[in-house]
């Protein structure tokens, strides 16, 4: 099975958005957006930046965990990764949002 977006409504009435592999892991996690029309410009916008290479951002958190964003041509931040033990599992992440993120298929639960 390939991977899938989820789109899902919030408990405060705002929407979001999940990339799963096709493990069912997810990989990316977008922002809140007031509107669904924004969380599904998010998903295009996953499509259409997935697989250029310096739209991913590499990056290390405060508490020494490796993760990765996917930004747009603006460089606004579409989705963020999860935090990963080491750096190769990070780019195993990469990896995976170039190879599902494309995807046509929306699991749309809000």
């Amino acid at each position: 099975m390939p991977g899938v977006f989820e789109l899902n409504k919030a408990a405060d009435g705002q929407f979001h958005f999940v990339l799963k592999a096709d493990n069912g892991e997810v990989i990316l996690s977008s922002e809140l957006y007031k509107e669904k029309t924004g969380a599904e410009a998010g998903i295009a916008s996953v499509r259409a930046n997935c697989q250029t290479d310096d739209r991913f951002e590499k990056k290390t958190s405060s508490n020494g965990k490796p993760y990765f964003t996917l930004k747009a041509g603006n460089n606004e931040i579409i989705g963020t990764s999860q935090m990963y033990a080491s750096e190769a599992a990070r780019d195993n992440g990469i990896a995976s949002v170039k190879n599902n993120g494309t995807t046509q298929a929306v699991n749309n639960n809000s």
